[in-house]
């Protein structure tokens, strides 16, 4: 079969369909091969964005509640707030561990709780459990447990503690906290408070006093302190003692494993022990404090 020659018209005409061939292709490879490239840079942009945080103060006053689970008004201490409920949004991520807010403080500092006790110890192997002594918890917490912190070191700050003894018999939540205030410790690491258990319940009718001689079983399924940190099948560290009759007898409460408080303690009987401590007031807050996205400190 002779095979009929192309005109030099259908020459040209076949040229141009091949470069217009060729030229929707490499139009094509570039688009595609664009797309993906501006895909990952928007994702590596967006993974080298970091927050530069609200300051606590001003992020936290934006959730204060009246009713439920959050950030209420503390009716008990002037310029604070308190978190309360069964699960507020107050978890925060320090030292790459999930801890939660307990409060505002009147001077803008945090206090904070971790989430889980760092194991079980004595509070003073002397006869009269004194924070101040200071006892060998107050030791513990900061010297080796101190040193175990390596994220965010540098928001912690010395700050008061109430460590003051409370009347075995009064319920009175007011005097209480004023007799908790009346001996204060300085430093880095402490223990929660007596007074603060107690306000972190929702419950208040039946679970907002103080009393060592009440049966507080109900009160253990509104208060998140118990519910997520007090081990259920263990007692808990507080600061607080207990002037217990004439002789003054003092005494370190802890949490009951029913979450009502206890006052048989011995220096020789270990409980849970877990950290609290304040961070500055010039933190710098990222997240929503849910359990999914934690608040955390902004560098």
């Amino acid at each position: 079969m002779v095979r009929r020659r192309l005109t030099r018209r259908e020459k040209r005409k076949r040229s141009k369909q091949l470069v217009m061939i060729i030229s929707i292709c490499l139009l094509l490879v570039i688009g595609v091969g664009y797309a993906a490239f501006s895909t990952t840079l928007t994702l590596k942009a967006k993974g080298n964005i970091k927050c530069g945080g609200t300051l606590a103060k001003d992020l936290l006053l934006k959730e204060v509640v009246t009713n439920g689970d959050g950030l209420y008004k503390d009716e008990y201490e002037q310029g604070k707030y308190f978190y309360r409920g069964i699960n507020p949004n107050n978890y925060i991520t320090f030292n790459n561990e999930t801890w939660r807010i307990l409060s505002l403080e009147d001077d803008d500092t945090l206090k904070i709780i971790k989430n889980e006790s760092v194991g079980t110890n004595i509070f003073d192997s002397e006869t009269e459990d004194n924070w101040t002594r200071p006892a060998e918890l107050n030791t513990y917490l900061n010297s080796e447990y101190l040193n175990t912190i390596s994220e965010n070191y540098d928001k912690i700050i010395n700050h008061d503690f109430s460590v003051g003894a409370v009347e075995y018999y009064n319920s009175n939540l007011n005097q209480q906290i004023e007799d908790e205030k009346k001996t204060l410790w300085n430093g880095k690491v402490g223990l929660i408070t007596a007074s603060e258990y107690i306000k972190a319940n929702t419950n208040k009718e039946q679970c907002g006093n103080y009393s060592l001689i009440t049966d507080n079983y109900s009160c253990r399924t509104t208060n998140w302190i118990y519910i997520s940190i007090v081990p259920h099948n263990d007692n808990m560290w507080t600061m607080t003692r207990v002037i217990r009759g004439n002789n003054s007898i003092k005494e370190i409460i802890i949490f009951g494993t029913d979450g009502s408080f206890a006052t048989f303690v011995k220096n020789d009987m270990p409980a849970v022990v877990v950290p609290v401590l304040y961070l500055s007031k010039d933190t710098k807050l990222c997240g929503n404090g849910t359990e999914e996205n934690q608040y955390t400190i902004a560098n």
